[in-house]
């Protein structure tokens, strides 16, 4: 089980781009809005243990958060939170219970506020970063850190890559990634693989495949290919994740969303 949420997490802890001037862009987003929620059936997709495991989601806030910026102005916010929890029997054998939340400028995607919290089994972890966009700076606990423009956390990366323009993107091309965990800005490119169309429990979906290039150093810690499916469309919702153990294949599936910014228009039937 903790494998599978580090790879459901995978496609939360690679999507970001970096920009010039720090803290002051304007990102247009037809993507996401108030009010989103995305839930996910995590674990085994396929072999003989298919249907072990448990649940997870992401979800922003109905209600806009203010955030004072370093300058003193009024920052209007979305608060998106993302969690997983082991379920039945996974659970008895291994309770996996993670939540994490961000704070992210509506205008600009980028954060102020990072938490998480990691219960899996005997092993606890709380983590918690605020970031002084204006100034390029992360700060974790007592220590400051010199950060990229714009930098993304593990969370907000996933919303600010839903607003790319995919469009023009085509099999074989690398988008050059990075963000900002613990007291490191990690790179990871990200191959566009293809377009196909998939079925989840949410539905059928046109999506496109991409692959995060893993490489030793990197954030991810184990070697696996990571397959991420997302629609095919404005929207960008992540409808699948999934890697191969010598079991079957591991992940996280769509189960059911509400609260879309407009139609989804990837979504078949």
């Amino acid at each position: 089980m903790k494998k599978t949420i580090a790879i459901f997490l995978s496609f939360v802890l690679c999507f970001c781009e970096v920009s010039a001037q720090s803290g002051t862009r304007y990102v247009k987003n037809e993507a996401f809005g108030f009010g989103e929620k995305l839930q996910y059936k995590v674990g085994m997709i396929s072999g003989p243990l298919k249907g072990l495991g448990g649940s997870g989601g992401i979800s922003i806030n109905k209600t806009p958060k203010q955030i004072i910026n370093s300058k003193g102005e009024n920052r209007t916010c979305y608060e998106i939170l993302f969690w997983v929890d082991s379920e039945g029997l996974v659970d008895m054998l291994y309770s996996v219970h993670d939540k994490y939340r961000t704070v992210v400028d509506v205008a600009g995607i980028f954060p102020y506020e990072f938490q998480q919290r990691i219960r899996e089994g005997n092993y606890k972890q709380d983590f918690k970063a605020t970031f002084d966009q204006l100034n390029n700076t992360a700060i974790v606990g007592d220590k400051k850190y010199k950060v990229e423009d714009n930098v993304q956390d593990i969370l907000s990366a996933l919303f600010y890559f839903r607003t790319f323009d995919l469009s023009s993107k085509r099999n074989g091309d690398v988008i050059e990634l990075a963000n900002f965990y613990k007291d490191t800005t990690y790179k990871l490119p990200v191959k566009i693989i293809k377009r196909e169309v998939i079925k989840v429990p949410a539905g059928r979906f046109r999506t496109i495949l991409v692959q995060p290039i893993i490489e030793e150093g990197s954030l991810f810690k184990f070697n696996n290919t990571i397959n991420i499916w997302i629609t095919d469309d404005d929207r960008k919702i992540p409808v699948k994740v999934a890697t191969t153990i010598l079991i079957g294949d591991v992940g996280a599936e769509l189960i059911k969303y509400s609260g879309a910014r407009g139609k989804i228009d990837a979504k078949l039937d």
